[in-house]
């Protein structure tokens, strides 16, 4: 038995001794015991590659056996000898094992056997690794499926024109980029008609491409099931055409994920549709005038969003999130985050996009507004905030029963409930039934809160507070 970091390889011994046979020499015998490489489970190849690698054994015999026998393990490849399925996350724990691993698949992709490969998986590249990696991926890949390559962060790493040789990947189903401009994308994505998955983040400035772009590419992509798209810094577009007569349809499109300026998800937008969408992660870069009526567009035409039924709101540093679930399910279907710091401004940003016809508020019954902030942090939490900006944001959920506040909103959101006057007290939140108010004893009723009680008790439109 051998112990490494990253894995066990057992020896099982013989117990008695060898068989007669085996000890009177048979030649027969001595050739069934022999098994090759391809009779190995894939088990057993993972146990002896983490100790071949994690022991540092003859790392140029590893080089020789990489090219001539078995690709490394980032690589699903369609050859009998070639059965590889996973990279191990053990594999990257240092840095000398993770030079090691990215040497070896360099290696393998300078070799000839790159059209054998169906996936390649590279989550970690640090820097000094990329422009061998990406050289030895200039070339046709006609099997390939997967590709994933994430750059390690701060760099301003680029991939060439060459990349998998220039578009020559028919194949390829999935690709996910991150930390890397490659400027020849809306050309390559021409000729991706099979992506059914699609990803590139923190798109650095060198990257950058149009919307105009974007859509010329998914028009072939009658396949595409996730499209994301982050760009790293804001850009507005240089021109903003009018919108085009005929959208483009991506018929199989389900979850869309942008960051950048709501500019260009405005033109983006413009210019498709995707009658299936059920999912929309959005994080807008600070803008003081949010004006996003196609988006409004999509979310009303989108069906799935309206059998929403609970909103949250998330108010952290530095953004503040706002998401809508169904049912029991607390993943999203909908998220918008708006990146800024101060406090005032994420309320300004969720009340434009809230007040500019976003109906589906008008139907959801429950609301929870949290904080994420640290509790020293009593900078975020202005003492001079105009109340009134609480009930502009508040004034869209006429149909919401129950409202939850965490201990730090809860006297903000709850004073500005107290300004309402007796006349206007059930004009914001006007179908509420139930507050609940985190690290709140049962009873008595808050302080900042006992006007606005009294208030609809006496409107006939009574508040019950409750702790959370």
């Amino acid at each position: 038995m051998a112990d490494s970091e990253c894995g066990t390889i057992h020896n099982r011994p013989r117990r008695g001794g060898p068989s007669k046979g085996t000890r009177k020499g048979s030649h027969r015998a001595r050739r069934q015991d022999r098994v090759t490489i391809n009779t190995l489970s894939d088990d057993v190849l993972l146990e002896i590659l983490y100790f071949y690698v994690n022991n540092q054994i003859s790392i140029s015999g590893w080089h020789t056996l990489v090219q001539e026998k078995v690709p490394p393990l980032s690589y699903w490849t369609s050859g009998q000898s070639c059965r590889w399925r996973y990279v191990p996350r053990h594999f990257q724990s240092s840095k000398s094992c993770l030079d090691s691993c990215l040497g070896n698949i360099a290696a393998f992709l300078e070799s000839e056997h790159h059209h054998r490969v169906c996936l390649i998986d590279l989550p970690r590249i640090p820097t000094s690794h990329l422009e061998r990696l990406a050289a030895g991926m200039a070339k046709p890949f006609p099997k390939l499926t997967f590709l994933r390559m994430f750059v390690e962060e701060n760099t301003m790493a680029s991939l060439p024109d060459s990349f998998l040789g220039g578009g020559s990947a028919p194949l390829l189903e999935q690709l996910a980029l991150k930390n890397c401009a490659f400027p020849g994308i809306p050309k390559f994505l021409l000729s991706a008609n099979h992506l059914v998955g699609f990803s590139l983040r923190n798109i650095p400035d060198s990257g950058y491409f149009s919307p105009q772009a974007l859509v010329t590419a998914l028009s072939v992509m009658s396949r595409l099931v996730i499209l994301r798209v982050d760009f790293q810094s804001p850009r507005y577009p240089s021109s903003r055409p009018r919108p085009p007569l005929t959208r483009t349809v991506l018929p199989a499109l389900t979850d869309l994920l942008f960051q950048g300026v709501h500019e260009y998800l405005e033109d983006l937008l413009a210019q498709i549709e995707a009658p299936l969408l059920n999912t929309l992660y959005i994080t807008f870069f600070m803008d003081l005038d949010f004006v996003v009526p196609q988006l409004h567009q999509l979310i009303s035409r989108t069906e799935w969003f309206k059998t929403c039924d609970r909103a949250f709101v998330c108010i952290a540093h530095p953004l503040v999130r706002f998401s809508i679930f169904r049912g029991t399910n607390w993943s999203p279907e909908l998220s918008l985050d708006f990146s800024c710091r101060e406090l005032d401004y994420q309320l300004s940003s969720l009340a434009q996009v809230f007040n500019s016809s976003l109906l589906l508020l008008s139907t959801l019954a429950e609301l929870d507004i949290e904080d994420d902030v640290l509790p020293h942090s009593q900078t975020h939490w202005k003492g001079d905030m105009d109340p009134a900006q609480w009930l502009e944001l508040l004034d869209p959920f006429i149909a919401v029963k129950v409202l939850r506040l965490s201990d730090q909103v809860g006297p903000h959101v709850c004073q500005a409930l107290e300004e309402l006057a007796e006349e206007r007290v059930t004009e914001v939140l006007p179908a509420l039934q139930k507050i609940f108010l985190r690290d709140r004893p049962l009873k008595p009723v808050p302080k900042y809160i006992e006007r606005f009680v009294a208030a609809r008790r006496l409107s006939g439109h009574p508040v019950v507070v409750y702790p959370w």
